[in-house]
């Protein structure tokens, strides 16, 4: 299998429960990055959000800044998007797990089970 990276918080409870469903599925040398701790830089959220599909499947709008800012009644671009990510790593969904070319942002179990079936 590729190498596989895990970018998240050690304290987020979705988190736990990612790195939880990769130990039933018996994943291991996971490579785990604190996302707090050992920010993303701009190239590296460009690059998980065109494995994902866009921007707006890395960007959460769950993000407490997010509503402080009063983002919501505003269309955001791609860019914008990108910038907030890189300034600030609330903006990111999480956990983000990346496996070669793929990569799964959130965690649904049902889709790290799917996507561990055809891996």
């Amino acid at each position: 299998m590729n190498e596989i990276y895990f970018y998240g918080l050690p304290n987020c409870t979705t988190c736990q429960k990612a790195l939880r469903r990769l130990d039933y599925h018996r994943v291991s040398n996971v490579k785990k990055r604190n996302i707090k701790e050992e920010p993303l830089n701009r190239l590296e959220i460009e690059n998980l959000a065109e494995m994902l599909g866009g921007a707006e499947n890395l960007f959460s709008r769950r993000s407490v800044l997010y509503r402080e800012l009063g983002l919501k009644d505003k269309t955001l671009t791609d860019a914008e998007m990108l910038d907030l990510m890189a300034g600030e790593y609330t903006f990111l969904k999480r956990p983000v797990l990346v496996i070669g070319k793929t990569a799964i942002a959130g965690f649904f179990e049902k889709e790290y089970d799917e996507f561990f079936k055809r891996k």
